[in-house]
């Protein structure tokens, strides 16, 4: 496969092109007309366009071929779908572009977004955040659902998009650029705390596949695979892609959200966020 048919599509989604293609453009436009003390800098501008970009690759170029057809690369195609993309895209802060576009939402179909926000508040809960996280990897790992998926042209993009979706979600919520000191924010010790629970169960589920002496997941057996690699190594290299990289992304995320905690120790009174909105909205 030479290096221009390595960049189409495998599984030609008019769906997945659009989205990413207007994402972009969204960004794009609203650089363009925010004022510039808004406007991201260009390390943010940047960082955000790596994370969309990657996503995109890992769905709509030849990597989406060989992660049908080996579990190793479907393996790396999760962890940029639901790790490294959504981390990158979170860090780079798109609030102010998020921000710009609310506020072109007119007053008449506001009300009709009611569902929606109700349904982002609930998604983002501390509780069900973390329980999804790590759930959908379970489920999308688990034996015979990962068959089916695996032969399902319409469930294999459910849950590629589930992925990128949850992730995208729950490492919102633990890169929130709002400070937690003077807006309703989760506190970042419950987001280090919870970066440590999603870290276990996804190492235990990478140490299961490791150590299985068995094939657990046979249905690249019966498509075959794409490389002349023997079933147990392509076994154990997905299997250390779902142990350690996740881990690693969990302890990089502490060490952010701690950098975060430490540099305003000390720059917002010791008092509730809630009790602070309240005594400002008592002043006015």
């Amino acid at each position: 496969m030479n290096g221009v048919n390595a960049l189409l599509p495998y599984d030609f989604s008019p769906l997945t092109i659009t989205s990413y293609m207007l994402v972009m453009v969204f960004y794009g436009v609203a650089l363009l007309r925010m004022p510039a003390s808004e406007r991201p800098g260009p390390g943010r501008i940047v960082t955000f366009v790596v994370g969309v970009v990657m996503c995109y690759a890992v769905m709509q170029t030849a990597f989406d071929y060989y992660s049908q057809y080996m579990f190793f690369v479907h393996r790396g195609q999760h962890l940029v779908l639901h790790h490294v993309g959504p981390v990158l895209i979170a860090l780079s802060n798109p609030l102010p572009i998020m921000r710009f576009w609310g506020r072109k939402i007119p007053q008449g179909a506001r009300p009709w977004l009611a569902p929606v926000q109700l349904s982002y508040r609930v998604l983002q809960n501390p509780v069900v955040a973390p329980v999804l996280f790590v759930g959908l990897v379970y489920f999308w790992l688990s034996p015979g659902i990962h068959f089916d998926a695996m032969l399902s042209r319409q469930l294999y993009w459910i849950m590629n998009w589930s992925m990128l979706l949850d992730g995208l979600l729950f490492w919102w919520l633990i890169f929130d650029p709002r400070s937690p000191y003077i807006t309703n924010a989760l506190g970042y010790g419950k987001r280090m705390l919870l970066l440590a629970l999603v870290a276990v169960p996804q190492m235990l589920l990478g140490a299961w596949i490791v150590f299985s002496r068995g094939m657990v997941y046979d249905v690249y057996e019966v498509c075959g695979r794409a490389w002349p690699l023997a079933p147990e190594t392509d076994q154990l290299l997905g299997g250390l892609l779902t142990w350690i990289p996740p881990a690693m992304m969990s302890v990089l995320g502490i060490l952010i959200i701690l950098r975060r905690a430490m540099h305003e120790d000390g720059r917002y009174p010791k008092q509730p966020a809630a009790l602070i909105k309240s005594s400002g909205h008592m002043n006015t």
